[in-house]
């Protein structure tokens, strides 16, 4: 599927473009680094048109006690030390005044903050996503957007993942059943078009 349209009232949302996510060495396909430049191109072009930027973190408490509680199969969730400033949103996308920044305590950007809330206030009908990790945080995303009846476009070479074939499984796979897919490039295209 190949990026249609962007509606007059779209909003890009950011997820994770923090210190102790982007400066992963080992995401795939595409670098961190990247990911970033991308996202921040995005970012520039969003703010230009006047349409809104959210900037997703996460967080969590060094005990844990804001975890999600479930039990789960792969090794267990023990507390964590976070190195500081590790959910610092990254340089090249802070210091923007108007932007919205959301925080989160789980995968999903939607469960628990007021993003929604956000979104709506703003009559937002659609938005981009971009981010780390393809697989956790932005599909997350993704299916809580398109399940509160947001048009959803994901831009796939503004993410990434700890694994090339989880990338691909999204997709591939995932993706195209929630939204449009296209480069960061097909999307600026649109969007110049869409707000000429």
């Amino acid at each position: 599927m190949a990026v249609t349209t962007l509606d007059p009232k779209t909003a890009l949302v950011v997820i994770d473009l923090q210190n102790g996510i982007a400066g992963n060495p080992g995401l795939a396909p595409h670098p961190a680094a990247e990911v970033v430049e991308r996202s921040a191109r995005l970012a520039d072009a969003f703010r230009e048109q006047s349409l809104p930027v959210v900037l997703v973190r996460v967080t969590a408490a060094a005990d844990g006690a804001d975890g999600v509680p479930g039990r789960i199969d792969g090794p267990a969730r023990a507390p964590r030390v976070w190195p500081e400033g590790w959910d610092v949103l990254v340089d090249e996308l802070a210091g923007h005044p108007e932007d919205i920044v959301v925080t989160k305590r789980n995968w999903g950007a939607f469960y628990g903050t007021d993003l929604d809330l956000q979104l709506r206030r703003r009559g937002i009908t659609q938005i981009v996503l971009v981010g780390i990790a393809t697989s956790i945080g932005v599909e997350s995303s993704a299916r809580a957007a398109h399940e509160h009846g947001y048009h959803v476009t994901l831009a796939t070479d503004a993410m990434s993942d700890i694994d090339a074939e989880t990338h691909r499984n999204s997709v591939e796979r995932i993706f195209p059943r929630l939204g449009e897919t296209g480069t960061t490039d097909e999307i600026l295209e649109v969007l110049a078009k869409t707000h000429a």
